[in-house]
């Protein structure tokens, strides 16, 4: 492909834009704020717009309640990380002092855990119980699948397609257990083609819950409906739980899915409850959350209190205009109108391009020339809908060296290597662990799937003792690695059966005398994932004991590893390339949001559902929203199909920029003036002819 131009479109003269005002930092709550904080004990409803101070409002709200006398131990803050509940509970403390370290913080499923460890076992639930991550509930998934004979079907109901695999098998139990929803109205709604194996998915399911329920294991959703549950099945532990909150408080409330919903209602029969979001930022339909928690709270908590956040900190009145009209053409909606006090700022930038490459040339000439004016490449980000559609811009970065993030990729443990290391620890804590198991013997040279099969259920039989694994029949070159582990674990076990007991970090040393050669022999880039084992023996060094070093690593995630590597390396100042859905909650001086085409925004498979297509409309909010200063939303008139060689595609705008948002934008075209010219092939292209045209010409006269 020919180089693509270089684009120089003159800044304007950089306009003064003043920092936000104090009230945005400052103790002076702005008065919605501050009559949100000092509310009663109804129910609360804060719709907080973008930038409106959310978090500040929540935490003088815990504030407020500590001052007029209730125990911080008594206040339960919900939040969907638990980081962000230490750090609002640290910037309580600058507030009212020490005391507000006693809040209960954390998220859904940690709170959770703790729950289900104290109360479980009044309910048949051992507190010893192992969680199983996604990547491990796959795999047991997979354990039900084989065992009920879909792994190799060959007599599928007529015009059904293949069985599903496991991991969609996985997705579609945890939006039923989610959401509440039939599997068959699940499938209809989001996996059509395999509707006709509806009561066969059922099948599977009974036999994972089984699976489960047999080893002592958990898995994330299980956390959570079995604490609504105890609530709802369970009078006097629900009193017991019930008892132990005077207030709850929850953040980010409009990504909470209708099994959160169940909790709240069971929790909080008191009506003690605040509840803090904003519909225009739902976003997350796609992982089982649903608009209609924060759309119907009055409803479901009668005598609610909304109270409505509207000045904005963050963004420049230009940029504030552009997303009021853009959001206001929502079908169903809190209606607010975000302002403020900040003066100067310049209209939001429509670009329309040629094409892709000139997209991508706008783009980093004009990040750079920011730069040059003294915007840091860390404090600009590059927005789009999907993965995919960053990679023509990711070239061009490399090409002009130019670092940046990616954000998104492989999380820390979903890294195989991790995984590898904490099924070791996993069967340490819990030696029914059959998933564990499993991964850990298919490791093994010449362990194949049989031979770990018939290895498990020699141990099954032997009371899960690991020299039970020495019987099994196993090719020659399985047997030296079946004996190291029998040996490895036997040893364990025995040291732990007296006085000593192993931390974490001691733990992960004695594993990876067995398995780091197998790691070097497995991966060519070895040297890296051994530093991921040392950095996991580290963080492990941090925790009292296995088991709460496991739970916390199933609950909350550290953020990536090696395997991301994409761009930069320099944490100091890289730019930041992101999808919209990981962008949410950010905010950079410039933000370009880039492909704002239909197709896109909305993607195509949502064009045809109204609920979808809103959805989508506050997706393009979010990203605009992200923006202090600068906005860039470009959109290229037309598109190559790469994988077809030369073909291409004309492009819409985005039907969401309507005339009416069009009307608070600059408008700038780069390119041709006009219609588009139908571009020529890319270099190098060869074109196959579809059908012979002048044949047919000529056999509709009958000529020859």
């Amino acid at each position: 492909m020919a180089e693509p131009p270089r684009i120089h479109v003159p800044l304007p003269a950089r306009r003064h834009v003043p920092p936000p005002p104090a009230a945005a930092t400052g103790p002076a709550l702005n008065a919605a704020q501050a009559d949100a904080a000092s509310h009663g004990d109804t129910p609360l409803l804060i719709v907080a717009g973008a930038g409106t101070g959310k978090t500040r409002t929540l935490i003088h709200r815990v504030a407020a309640l500590i001052g007029r006398g209730v125990p911080p131990s008594r206040i339960l803050l919900l939040t969907f990380t638990r980081r962000a509940a230490q750090e609002m509970i640290g910037r309580c403390e600058r507030l009212v002092g020490s005391a507000s370290q006693q809040v209960q913080g954390g998220t859904f499923h940690g709170v959770a855990h703790r729950l289900l460890r104290r109360f479980g076992p009044a309910a048949g639930l051992p507190a010893d119980f192992t969680i199983l991550d996604q990547s491990d509930a796959g795999d047991l998934m997979g354990l039900s699948r084989s065992a009920l004979g879909y792994g190799d079907l060959k007599h599928a109901p007529r015009g059904a397609p293949r069985f599903p695999r496991a991991e969609t098998l996985l997705a579609v139990y945890s939006r039923h257990v989610n959401t509440d929803q039939p599997v068959a109205d699940l499938l209809g709604d989001q996996w059509p083609h395999f509707l006709s194996w509806a009561g066969d998915l059922e099948r599977c399911f009974t036999d994972y819950v089984r699976r489960k329920g047999e080893r002592n294991l958990l898995d994330y959703d299980d956390l959570l409906l079995s604490w609504a549950l105890l609530l709802e099945q369970a009078p006097p532990l629900a009193e017991q739980i019930r008892a132990h909150y005077d207030h709850v408080l929850v953040d980010e409330y409009q990504d909470t899915n209708p099994l959160q919903s169940r909790i709240l209602r069971g929790l909080c029969t008191n009506g003690r409850l605040t509840v803090v979001g904003d519909d225009a930022q739902s976003i997350y339909a796609f992982r089982g959350a649903t608009i209609r928690n924060i759309l119907d709270f009055p409803h479901q908590f009668p005598g609610t209190r909304i109270v409505t956040l509207e000045q904005n900190y963050r963004s420049t009145a230009p940029i504030l205009d552009t997303t009021n009209t853009l959001i206001a053409r929502s079908s169903e909606r809190y209606s607010k109108r975000l302002w403020t006090e900040r003066a100067g700022g310049e209209a939001p930038w429509l670009v329309t391009v040629r094409d892709e490459a000139m997209q991508t040339a706008f783009v980093v000439d004009r990040l750079l020339e920011l730069h040059e004016q003294g915007t840091p490449l860390r404090e600009m980000a590059v927005l789009f809908r999907a993965g995919y559609l960053s990679a023509d811009l990711e070239i061009e970065l490399a090409n002009r060296r130019i670092p940046y993030e990616k954000w998104g990729g492989l999380k820390f443990l979903e890294a195989a290597h991790i995984k590898d290391m904490l099924a070791f620890l996993r069967i340490l804590e819990n030696p029914r662990d059959e998933v564990s198991w499993y991964r850990l013997l298919r490791l093994l040279p010449g362990v194949g799937d049989a031979t770990a099969r018939a290895a498990i259920e020699l141990l099954a039989q032997h009371a899960w003792e690991p020299m039970a694994i020495g019987a099994v029949r196993a090719p020659a070159r399985a047997r030296p690695g079946l004996q190291a582990v029998a040996a490895l674990f036997d040893g364990l076990r025995r040291v732990e059966r007296g006085a000593q007991r192993h931390g974490p970090a001691e733990s992960i040393r004695l594993a990876r005398q067995l398995y780091d050669p197998i790691l070097q022999a497995t991966y060519d880039d070895a040297p890296p994932r051994l530093a991921d084992l040392d950095q996991l023996e580290v963080i492990a060094a941090g925790y009292p004991d296995r088991q709460a070093f496991l739970a916390a690593l199933a609950l909350e995630p550290p953020a990536n590893t090696q395997d991301l590597a994409v761009g930069s390396t320099d944490e100091d100042d890289a730019l930041i390339l992101s999808t919209v859905h990981s962008a949410k909650g950010k905010e950079w001086d410039a933000v370009f949001v880039i492909h704002a085409s239909d197709g896109v925004f909305p993607m195509a498979r949502a064009a045809v559902d109204e609920a979808q297509v809103d959805e989508e409309r506050r997706l393009l909010y979010v990203a605009m929203t992200r923006a202090r200063h600068e906005l860039y939303v470009t959109y290229p008139l037309h598109s190559y199909a790469t994988r077809m060689g030369a073909d291409f595609a004309y492009t819409q705008l985005s039907r969401f920029l309507d005339q009416g948002v069009r009307q608070t934008m600059q408008r700038v075209t780069l390119g041709e003036h006009g219609p588009p010219a139908l571009p020529g092939p890319r270099e190098g292209a060869v074109i196959e002819p579809v059908v012979d045209l002048r044949a047919l010409l000529r056999g509709r006269f009958g000529a020859t």
